[in-house]
């Protein structure tokens, strides 16, 4: 639609918002009287954002329809898409709080554990080896049990990132939750050098403020001016204060055995020597030098936001873990992660770039700063209520998708202005993860492979699904055809390389030419292992067709997409029409989008 000005549209539009505020389910948290209205939502998700939406002078999407929400929220959820029963069931369902029992249902499958441990797993970059450092494959194994085992047990997230931060433990092996501090090291240079990495590590997971790393090598001014108003006013002083928490902390490794070049990981307290703090003596490693300032050698702890030391005798890493997840900023920079992963992008975007000089709506910067967050007084109440219910991450998706505001359509009544994305009047599309699309094709082909993963001497249970991958480099097969196709997804590498829903050419190719999609839209097989094309031959033209626009698109064909497969089938030889036609359906740029 056009803008028009505030004053002439606000009448009209209060009624075009209102009407769709009306046509949403009701969110099931908090539970909000329908009759009211919009005026009624004070509190929540949707208040803050329907409110921000009126006085942009925009109008809303239209609501998502059953269809297009039950294959949004199974995918955005658990990763797989929904079965055609399932979709056909909840459609058909009357009942008016479907959309939040499905909710339920979804949060309690084994399935939101695996994707859920798949996206903790990037964002703890995970993985066997990194451009510094092997963890190897029962280290890697270890973290991803770890993380998959916290999940399952509704472990509170304030809980594992204590754990994380603060573990010590002798064997990286045994010890999944010692991994992670273990991808903070940094070789070819002083200790300091790793215990800055650790350092930033910590800032940027659990804070989302990636510019400490920068304050590690020098002071803000002159280098992030332009780009944090925080940043540019810190020190690299403040910075050494924030990594001398680790600085008696000792990460190294014990080889196995007599196997050369194959070792597990040690992060204790260095009790090798008295333990120090951050000490100002270096000329050389990864950093500029750290030299002393005057008589003073070395740094003693301080947490950057709250000006507190740790107590005489007290752990430093405990000390840290402490104030990170006590920090009001742990919970912002939670759920600004969570709320990017539904809609497209944070309410700090990039989600890991928060400036804390420009968040709080009481207290604005100064001109020409402006507030970060798109909505910051929703940012804060999510924060707060995240707080509030324990860090529940299962309790802030929850929220988030029984909202009206997710449950938006991606179709826009009018003229789209991409300058309107940080409102979310719309559904943001996203294109699907290359293990969902792996994950798709084979659940709706019903040809669901047997991956067995093994290397230098250890082997995981078999693996049926993408999703259930220890890591995203190298799964299943090394460099061969399936990691190639999904790596072609731009799944990433947890390292250098960072998880991408870019499209490509190659993808195209791949989902045309690819092995993984050639065999699968195939006859083959019998009983209930009998493939999605074998199984539907027998079928009536309209019942096959049916058949697979649900299986693959969790919808029915429009009647154009109904006329022209079904004159298809009747034009030339039928099995190979009905291969072409499934062929097409994988190749629809609805496949592989999340609408």
């Amino acid at each position: 639609m056009n803008q028009r000005p505030a004053g002439a549209a606000s009448q009209s539009l209060s009624a075009a918002t209102e009407a769709v505020v009306q046509q949403l389910p009701l969110p099931r948290l908090p539970a909000r009287s329908r009759s009211a209205g919009l005026a009624q939502l004070d509190g929540s998700i949707d208040h803050y954002l329907f409110s921000a939406m009126e006085q942009a002078g925009v109008a809303p999407a239209p609501p998502s329809t059953d269809f297009e929400f039950i294959r949004r929220v199974t995918l955005d959820l658990t990763g797989r898409i929904p079965t055609p029963d399932r979709v056909v069931g909840f459609v058909n369902d009357p009942t008016p709080d479907k959309r939040a029992r499905l909710i339920e249902e979804l949060l309690a499958k084994p399935e939101w554990v695996d994707k859920w441990t798949m996206y903790f797993g990037d964002l703890y970059k995970n993985n066997s080896r990194n451009t510094q450092i092997s963890r190897f494959d029962e280290g890697r194994n270890a973290f991803y049990n770890y993380i998959h085992d916290s999940l399952a047990a509704g472990k509170p997230y304030d809980q594992m990132a204590r754990e994380l931060i603060s573990v010590k433990g002798q064997n990286s092996f045994q010890q999944g939750e010692s991994n992670w501090l273990v991808g903070g090291v940094v070789t070819g240079g002083p200790k300091q050098d790793i215990t800055d990495q650790q350092a930033a590590n910590i800032a940027d997971t659990f804070l989302g403020i990636t510019h400490m790393n920068c304050l590690l090598c020098h002071n803000g001014r002159g280098h992030l001016d332009s780009l944090s108003l925080w940043g540019s006013q810190g020190t690299r002083y403040q910075a050494w204060q924030f990594a001398s928490f680790l600085s008696h902390t000792a990460t190294f490794n014990t080889p196995v055995g007599d196997r050369k070049n194959h070792y597990y990981w040690s992060v204790l307290d260095d009790t090798a020597r008295a333990k120090v703090d951050y000490q100002l003596n270096t000329t050389t490693g990864n950093r500029p030098a750290r030299q002393p300032i005057g008589a003073q050698t070395a740094v003693a702890p301080v947490y950057w936001f709250s000006g507190r030391s740790p107590k005489p005798g007290e752990d430093y890493r405990v000390a840290l873990a402490q104030e990170v997840t006590s920090d009001f900023q742990f919970a912002r920079a939670a759920v600004n992660y969570m709320w990017a992963e539904f809609f497209g992008r944070g309410l700090v975007d990039p989600p890991d770039q928060f400036d804390p000089a420009r968040l709080d709506p009481n207290n604005p910067p100064p001109a020409p700063w402006t507030l970060q967050p798109s909505n910051p007084r929703l940012l804060n109440a999510l924060a707060q209520d995240f707080i509030t219910n324990k860090y529940d991450l299962k309790a802030l998706l929850r929220e988030i998708t029984n909202t009206r505001a997710y449950q938006l359509s991606a179709r826009y009544n009018g003229t789209w202005n991409a300058a309107w994305e940080p409102l979310f009047a719309r559904k943001l599309v996203r294109r699907l993860w290359a293990e969902e699309i792996h994950d798709a094709v084979a659940q709706s082909s019903n040809i669901v492979p047997s991956y067995t993963i093994s290397r230098l001497g250890v082997t995981l249970p078999t693996i049926n699904w993408a999703m259930q991958f220890p890591e995203t480099a190298g799964m299943p097969d090394g460099n061969g055809p399936v990691a190639g196709f999904l790596d072609a997804f731009l799944r990433g590498n947890r390292d250098d390389e960072a998880r991408s829903e870019d499209g490509s050419i190659s993808q195209a190719l791949d989902l045309m030419n690819d092995r993984f999609i050639m065999t699968r839209i195939r006859a083959s097989g019998s009983g209930s292992s009998a493939s999605l094309l074998a199984r539907s031959l027998s079928l009536t033209d309209d019942q096959l067709v049916q058949t697979f626009f649900l299986t693959v698109l969790s919808r029915y064909p429009t009647d154009t997409e109904k006329a022209t497969a079904l004159a298809n089938l009747r034009a030339g030889n039928r099995a190979t029409e009905a291969q072409n036609l499934l062929w097409t359906l994988y190749n629809k740029v609805d496949f592989v989008f999340n609408y």
